[in-house]
Order: structure tokens, then sequence, then C-alpha cells
């Protein structure tokens, strides 16, 4: 299992929902479609992944962030598609603090 200082992040050459789907499943150690229910929440029950995605693939603010937090971990999306998500209680700072990274 990754150290909680690791960071899960995508190039943003896929789409954000299942980018965010696959760095949890690779932090929790399982294969992707064991993110699911009843084990985990929903996606959706934090944020509309169809919206997400649309908002990044047309978004020309590269500049442009979504954060927030899903399974117990900061999810930071990026206008030019790259995903971290992280532990929050590693040492890296608050999720404010990695919105200016």
């Amino acid at each position: 299992m990754p150290s909680s200082k690791d960071r899960s992040t995508t190039d943003g050459s896929g789409v954000p929902s299942q980018a965010i789907i696959d760095a949890i499943a690779t932090r929790e150690g399982v294969d992707p479609t064991d993110i699911a229910p009843p084990e985990y929440d929903p996606l959706y029950s934090v944020v509309n992944p169809e919206a997400l995605d649309e908002l990044i693939s047309t978004t020309t603010q590269s500049r442009a962030v979504v954060a927030f937090e899903y399974e117990g971990y900061d999810v930071v999306v990026r206008g030019n598609g790259r995903v971290d998500v992280s532990d929050p209680s590693d040492e890296s700072g608050s999720l404010s603090d990695r919105l200016t990274d």
C-alpha cells in the first residue's frame, strides 16, 4: 500500500472522474471496480462526475481548479486535467494550501 506521502497523479490524458477512481483504488490497494457501494460511497455523492468531466474538457482556463474530499482523501482536479489525490494527514499542508501548487 502506498505511504500517506505518495500522491496519485494523472497527466490529464483521461477523464477526471475515472482518474479519481483509479487513484483512490491505487491508494486503497484495490481494483478500480471495487470502488463501489456498499464499501465506498459513489463519486456522485460528492461531485457530479459528468459535469466535472465536461467542465475540465471544455475549460480554456488552465488555472481552473476543483477541489473536494472523497473517501477520506483530498482530491484536486486542475484545468489541464491533472488529478491529485492525497491523504490529508500527510505533512504537505491543508487542501487549501495545495490549491496554489
